[in-house]
């Protein structure tokens, strides 16, 4: 990286969840475009199923309702 921080970035991984990033960042996605949030944390998916990828959106999530087993993808 170019430029050298004050401090270094805490980055803060779960077991089930998104990338906590304290922010401002810059993501460079793979196809080269990048996404930049001015927020003092941001939520970096890992799962792949956000539709604001590459920001977090809780798709990874189980929904469940009261008394129900978990909703499973068809097919």
């Amino acid at each position: 990286m170019p430029n050298k921080p004050e401090r270094p970035c805490r980055i803060t991984l779960g077991d089930e969840g998104p990338l906590l990033v304290e922010g401002p960042v810059e993501v460079t996605c793979a196809d080269g475009t990048v996404a930049a949030s001015d927020r003092f944390v941001v939520a970096v998916c890992m799962c792949r199923r956000s539709r604001m990828y590459p920001w977090c959106d809780t798709s990874h999530r189980r929904r469940t309702r009261s008394g129900e087993e978990p909703l499973r993808p068809a097919g």
